[in-house]
């Protein structure tokens, strides 16, 4: 059985999800692919960053992801043995963007919200195993329903994750680095703000053992952990390590109720190349970053804009020359701006020694009270620098 389309994209997530919005909405034949029988609503990101709401917009569902979510207007990084911190206001960012703050909402929230207004085809249970192309056309081979299939298409976008079976078919180097820590992701209804004195809905906090971050969502805390030196992953997922690691950022008779886990490591890729001929990547099969600074969901979703637009207009008759233009954008902004910032994020909360840390907060505290260094230290850390150096590289 074979089935032809303009676009077929692999993978269900956001930038899958927005790539085919974005392209069915533009009257191309689409169709979208996911090896899983449904959405995935595991712990992944929870931080849309000022431009990502204002270009969800067009979709419509900006709305119901405030709604839904947590305004957070600003952020900090904390010393969390005397609560002294530097914070962050994005309301500076007025006149940059319509949505000077962050919204913490579960990236799962917006995939469904995504779904209700997808008018091209899905189909979920059906994995990608395979990929040749030629001059005009991509053959996809997939399993469904236990059978393989061909599928044909004028253009194919790998949106299926940082184990993308699309780019290892593509056989494009991921080169890059995996750093030796792993997080722990927790979830609890217990409330932090109610026990530490000053604390934003996002707080990045050193402490005597490490470090640990706290997001405020919505009826509940998402705490990032790391094992304890010499500790394994597996000994730091068991209930009493992260009981003993709750209980020391607030100590209390109770043991916490802790709702979800999950580990993931933590990695800094960018591939060779986002175009290879009539196939396209985008979001983590493209790029992965350290999740500190929250920008791995977001930059995928700006992948996903940029290309479907090029894309649509190619498939109306424009120069594919460019797709070659998404790449000359997008790679330099992952690797410039997505993968620096969120590595010196990493590296700054890594510090051990108690009088870098110091020194650290002590400079982050004056570039917040400076108007004009914290505007631009926002504009950085809020990804509406790297749109605008994607936008500045022109054809």
């Amino acid at each position: 059985m074979s089935e032809r389309r303009e676009v077929i994209i692999v993978g269900a997530g956001p930038v899958g999800l927005s790539c085919a919005l974005k392209l069915s909405r533009a009257g191309i034949d689409t169709l979208l692919i996911e090896a899983d029988a449904e959405l995935n609503q595991e712990l992944r990101a929870s931080t849309f960053h000022p431009p990502t709401l204002d270009m969800l917009e067009e979709f419509g569902v900006t709305s119901a992801i405030i709604r839904q979510g947590l305004i957070t207007p600003t952020w900090q990084v904390r010393m969390h043995e005397t609560g002294e911190r530097a914070e962050f206001d994005l309301a500076i960012l007025k006149g940059h963007t319509r949505h000077p703050y962050r919204m913490q909402c579960e990236q799962w929230k917006l995939s469904r919200l995504l779904l209700t207004q997808l008018s091209g085809e899905l189909w979920f249970d059906t994995k990608a195993t395979g990929v040749t192309q030629s001059a005009d056309a991509v053959k996809l081979t997939v399993q469904r329903d236990g059978e393989e299939m061909e599928l044909q298409c004028e253009y194919l976008i790998g949106a299926d994750g940082a184990r993308s079976a699309v780019r290892k078919a593509l056989g494009l180097g991921f080169e890059g680095e995996t750093f030796p820590e792993t997080t722990i992701l927790a979830t609890t209804e217990f409330d932090f703000a109610q026990h530490l004195a000053g604390l934003s809905g996002v707080n990045y906090c050193w402490a005597p053992t490490g470090t640990f971050s706290l997001l405020k969502l919505p009826g509940e805390w998402r705490v990032s952990l790391y094992p304890d030196d010499g500790e394994s992953v597996e000994a730091a997922l068991e209930p009493d390590s992260i009981e003993r690691k709750m209980q020391r950022i607030v100590p209390r008779a109770e043991r916490y109720d802790v709702l979800q886990t999950r580990p993931y490591r933590i990695h800094q890729r960018v591939v060779d190349h986002y175009r290879a001929g009539r196939v396209l990547l985008a979001g983590d099969a493209a790029h992965l970053n350290s999740p500190s600074g929250g920008m791995g969901m977001n930059g995928g979703i700006h992948d996903a804009f940029n290309l479907s637009d090029k894309l649509a207009r190619v498939l109306r008759g424009e120069d594919p020359g460019l797709l070659d233009l998404y790449e000359r954008q997008r790679r330099p902004v992952a690797l410039e701006q997505i993968l620096a910032q969120s590595g010196r994020n990493r590296a700054r909360m890594q510090e051990r020694d108690p009088a870098k840390r110091l020194a650290a907060l002590r400079e982050l505290q004056a570039i917040a009270a400076d108007p004009e260094r914290a505007l631009k230290h926002l504009l950085r850390t809020s990804m509406i620098d790297g749109l605008r150096q994607a936008e500045s590289i022109a054809a």
